[in-house]
């Protein structure tokens, strides 16, 4: 018998979370929670320079200090080897290798003590001198190593420069977003013991497999021999995607003294220490006929980077597929800076496209005077434009129909400044969005037990966003049962290997390998040769079987080059409203819609939780985040919840979320990644929104009173 998801009877409930009650009680273990018997704590010396050479190290006042047990630094510690790219391309320049300083904050040794108080002074006590030079802050920094087409994802189709020097009409705009960091509430932590050559660690990450792999590269052990665990991850957004050097760092620190050390990173160590979303630049040139139809995109990014970093975080890769257009040409570069290395943050390289290509697009519709929304469905692409094939699925028309008719679209005046509420201006704005597929290879082993009760066992993380739940949901509802029956164990590599939680492709790849394992354990109870509705308890029992297992897999990516149609990502369409104090320049958010086409929906209350969350940090981005970096230092200036902004209740209004559109027919599962769809077109739309109210045209994000006043 072979299990699909036609029916659905448990798939899209919204089942409260199966881990949802031990988070409430405070019994859901995430990693600062984790403490070993004869546990170590370890504090990070972290440079004060953004650039130059340490020429001095003097260790004798913190290794005289109470309770402290080692003082590590690039002159006293065992040698490491480099670790290999990851899974996601990215790189680590690994710590401890010399006396070269990249960025302010650099990991430059550390401290381990009895307890955390006095690792922490201890690390003060260390006194470094500085062979100190002038840091590369700047993108347009002439020093700065500028590095063209990183990712090789600049594209070119048709004639560009002729079909903008032919358009009726043309736009010329230029687009700056500020550093954003992913800033989740969970401190990342590390918890590393070394148990008869076996190496146990407790990790803040996304991607479990990853750190297994680097860590066991760099300390020169089997990687089977290395076990990583992170059954709870207090939020990441992107951040847990790298392998950091506080990690490598705690796990060399109990190496060397052969017992368990724990490091927790402070909140400002968290600013420097864990990824951020780069400063970037766009130039968007847009060419139309009178119609509105779309004859030429030019667009050209660039970004910042650290020094001697790669991570693959393409901005121009989504742009030539997005509309229906013959000439389109995208470019890219990235410039080296002493800053801390960037990461991968809730829909990398996406959100900044679009707030370029969607606030353009909004330019550009005023300029030809036609509605938005029209602008965007009379350039809508019916086919992948790239390849040429069907998509596998879309319905951003839905989105577009469905989010006007929701937001009440049909009524707004489409002149600048020509509603007040009081004192407040009040403006309308819209944008769209297409996300890229992604997936990566998946395994499961799936376990059912004479008591009718099922296991599915895989090295995923749930970092929030239901993986538990959805893993259950599916089991159950391929094999039957109910979900309460249905185990779901996830967050150690000892299990079957898993792609990382990112780049919304987990769940997808997560459903497919469990639907294949529900295939071949089916195949096998119908061998036993089950009676008509006889129970999987009482067919194990008669056969006198404890349990019955099959492994799945899923590999989405190797059916790409094959298939007849072009593998969709979500897409989605944003609507919102905000106000503007005429005198202050304060924005504040009235109203926001979201409509989203993801596929098949596993579960309507997590991926409602998505939609929402994505759209807060969308608000975030648009209107308050952005981390300063000291001109002078090079110091993360606002590395505090106190200094750096987030949205909070009073930033965001109610959001309506709807979800349209049907199964994709590429993924088994009919699924397509909610995870970062719901940000992308968040920005762009409150940017229109800002403008319509004030006729004042923002193209720096986030959008600021001194910008508006």
């Amino acid at each position: 018998m072979t299990a699909t998801l036609d029916k659905q009877n448990i798939i899209g409930q919204p089942i409260d979370r199966i881990d949802g009650r031990r988070k409430v009680a405070g019994a859901a273990p995430y990693p600062s929670d984790f403490d070993l018997p004869g546990q170590a704590h370890a504090a990070l010396i972290s440079s004060t320079v953004a650039a130059g050479r340490i020429a001095r190290i003097d260790r004798t006042a913190a290794e005289a200090a109470p309770g402290v047990l080692t003082v590590l630094t690039f002159d006293n510690a065992p040698p490491l080897a480099d670790p290999p790219p990851s899974a996601l391309g990215s790189t680590m320049r690994r710590p401890l290798r010399d006396d070269r300083i990249l960025h302010y904050g650099q990991h430059i040794g550390i401290v381990v003590a009895n307890t955390r108080a006095q690792a922490v002074a201890a690390a003060r006590l260390v006194e470094i001198g500085y062979a100190a030079e002038p840091p590369v802050l700047d993108i347009d920094d002439p020093r700065a190593e500028v590095e063209q087409n990183p990712f090789g994802m600049e594209s070119s189709r048709g004639d560009v420069p002729a079909a903008l020097a032919a358009a009726d009409v043309t736009l010329d705009a230029t687009y700056t977003i500020g550093a954003e960091t992913n800033s989740p509430m969970g401190l990342f932590t590390t918890v590393a013991s070394w148990q008869g050559g076996r190496l146990v660690v407790h990790d803040t990450t996304q991607f479990p497999s990853m750190v297994r792999t680097a860590l066991a590269a760099m300390f020169g052990v089997p990687e089977q021999d290395v076990r990583v665990l992170i059954p709870f991850l207090g939020g990441g957004f992107g951040a847990g995607l790298r392998l950091w050097s506080h990690t490598v760092l705690t796990t060399l620190a109990a190496r060397v003294l052969d017992r368990p050390v724990k490091l927790v990173l402070s909140r400002p160590q968290m600013f420097d220490s864990t990824g951020h979303r780069a400063a970037s630049r766009q130039r968007m040139r847009l060419g139309a006929d009178r119609d509105g139809h779309l004859v030429a995109i030019d667009h050209d990014a660039i970004a910042a980077n650290g020094v001697g970093d790669s991570l693959p975080s393409p901005i121009v890769a989504g742009t030539p597929v997005a509309y229906a257009c013959d000439n389109v040409a995208t470019h890219e570069r990235r410039a080296h800076l002493n800053i801390p290395y960037t990461g991968f943050m809730r829909a990398p390289g996406s959100v900044e496209e679009h707030f370029a290509l969607e606030s353009a697009l909004d330019e550009l519709a005023g300029r030809l005077g036609i509605d938005p929304v029209e602008l965007r469905l009379r350039n809508y692409a019916e086919v992948n434009p790239a390849s040429g094939k069907p998509w596998s699925s879309k319905a951003l028309r839905d989105c577009l129909r469905v989010g006007a008719e929701r937001f009440g679209w049909a009524g707004r005046d489409p002149s600048p400044r020509s509603t007040h509420d009081g004192d407040w201006l009040v403006g309308q704005g819209m944008a769209a969005a297409t996300f890229e597929f992604y997936a990566q290879p998946c395994t499961v082993r799936l376990v059912v037990d004479r008591r009718g009760h099922a296991t599915v066992r895989t090295g995923a993380t749930d970092i929030g966003t239901g993986t538990y739940t959805i893993a259950a949901q599916i089991t159950a509802e391929l094999l039957g049962l109910e979900v309460d029956r249905v185990r779901v164990e996830i967050g150690d590599t000892d299990l079957p290997p898993a792609p990382q939680s990112g780049g919304s492709g987990l769940a997808g790849a997560l459903g497919a390998a469990v639907q294949d394992a529900a295939n071949e354990l089916n195949a096998r109870l119908a061998r036993l040769d089950g009676r008509p509705g006889e129970s999987f308890a009482s067919l194990l029992d008669r056969h006198g079987l404890d349990e019955l297992s099959a492994t799945g897999h899923s590999d989405l990516p190797a059916a790409v080059s094959g298939s007849d149609v072009a593998p969709a990502g979500a897409f989605a369409a944003a609507f919102a409203e905000v106000g503007v104090d005429e005198e202050l320049g304060l924005v504040r958010m009235r109203r926001l819609v979201s409509v989203i086409d993801g596929g098949r929906v596993f579960n309507e209350k997590t991926a409602r939780s998505q939609a929402i969350g994505g759209a807060v940090m969308g608000i975030g981005m648009a209107l308050l985040e952005e981390a300063a970096y000291d001109p002078n230092s090079g110091r993360v200036a606002n590395g505090t919840f106190g200094d750096y902004l987030v949205p909070v209740n009073a930033d965001v209004p109610d959001i309506d979320v709807t979800f349209v559109g049907t199964p994709d027919t590429f993924n088994p599962t009919g699924s397509k990644g909610l995870g970062e769809i719901g940000i992308v077109s968040i920005a762009p739309a409150i940017a229109n929104a800002v403008h319509h109210a004030t006729g004042t045209r923002i193209r720096d994000l986030p959008i600021t009173l001194d910008k508006l006043l």
